[in-house]
C-alpha cells in the first residue's frame, strides 16, 4: 500500500464516500422508499460517480497497491452504484478488469461489477450476483450458461449459488 500523503487523500476520501454510500441506502427499509429517499440515493451515486470518474481518468483505478483493500473495495462500491452513468460504469470495469489482471483489486468484486454491467445493457450476467424483480418473484437476474455457473463463481473465489441463496439476506446495499 502507497503511503504517499496523495494516496492517505484518497484512501480517506473513498471510505468517506463510501460510508456516506451506505447511510444513505440503509437509513430506509426498501419497502418504504420515499420520493425524498430515492432522491438522496440519486444525489449521492451522481456525486460519487463523477468523482471517481475523474479519479479514475487521472490515475487509473485506486486499487489495493495504492489505497489498501478496504479503499479498494468502497472504490468498487461507487462503481457498482453509478448505474445512471453506463458508459462511465463501463469505463470503470475496463479498469477495474486491468487491475484485477495485475492482482490489484478483488476479483469477488470485479464479478459483481461484471454482471451488474451487463444487466445493466441487458445482457445475462455471468456470476449470478444481481437479484430483482422476475416473472416469478425475487431471483437472480436471467443467467449466461446456468450449468458452469458455480465453475465461474469458484474462479473468482464466491461460494456456489446454493449456498449464496441459502444465507441469510441482510438490507440489499449492492
Amino acid at each position: 500500500m502507497d503511503a504517499t500523503p496523495r494516496a492517505e487523500v484518497l484512501r480517506a476520501e473513498l471510505m468517506r464516500r463510501a460510508a456516506r454510500d451506505q447511510r444513505v441506502r440503509t437509513s430506509t427499509p426498501p419497502t418504504s422508499l420515499s420520493p425524498l429517499t430515492a432522491l438522496r440515493f440519486l444525489w449521492v451515486d451522481d456525486r460519487n460517480t463523477a468523482w471517481l470518474d475523474r479519479v479514475v481518468r487521472r490515475t487509473g483505478w485506486p486499487g489495493i497497491a495504492l489505497v489498501g483493500p478496504a479503499a479498494a473495495h468502497a472504490a468498487w462500491l461507487l462503481a457498482q452504484h453509478a448505474d445512471r452513468r453506463r458508459r462511465t460504469q463501463r469505463r470503470f470495469l475496463l479498469a477495474m478488469r486491468e487491475a484485477a489482471g495485475r492482482g490489484d483489486a478483488d476479483r469477488k468484486d470485479l464479478a459483481y461489477l461484471e454482471d451488474r454491467v451487463r444487466v445493466n445493457a441487458g445482457r445475462p450476467q455471468r456470476y449470478g450476483t444481481q437479484y430483482g424483480l422476475t416473472a416469478a418473484g425475487f431471483g437472480p437476474r436471467p443467467i449466461e450458461d446456468p450449468d458452469g455457473l458455480d465453475a465461474r463463481r469458484a474462479e473468482v473465489g464466491l461460494p456456489p449459488i446454493g449456498d449464496h441463496d441459502a444465507a441469510p439476506r441482510r438490507h440489499p446495499t449492492v
